[in-house]
């Protein structure tokens, strides 16, 4: 029972994520949408963009310190880009 309430949890959790435009967002709601980005990366993103202009795919947030393809592909549903 506990695990099926921890499942139901996390489900409900991810299918309330909210997309987010990478190329416009503050750090903040960066690390509030997305999985696995917590806000020292979130700031990382945007400083990232800030110095080396607007994302134009969601694959290169992994050229961001500290961000993997594996988090990418965990997220590129709720990425958007403009």
């Amino acid at each position: 029972m506990k695990v099926l309430f921890v499942f139901l949890t996390l489900f409900a959790f991810n299918a309330l994520a909210t997309p987010v435009n990478i190329n416009t967002a503050d750090a903040k709601t960066i690390s509030d949408s997305l999985t696995g980005i917590g806000q020292k990366k979130a700031e990382a993103i945007v400083k990232f963009r800030t110095e080396k202009g607007p994302f134009k795919t969601a694959e290169e947030l992994a050229n961001v310190a500290g961000i993997g393809e594996k988090t990418v592909e965990k997220n590129k549903k709720d990425i958007l880009l403009q």
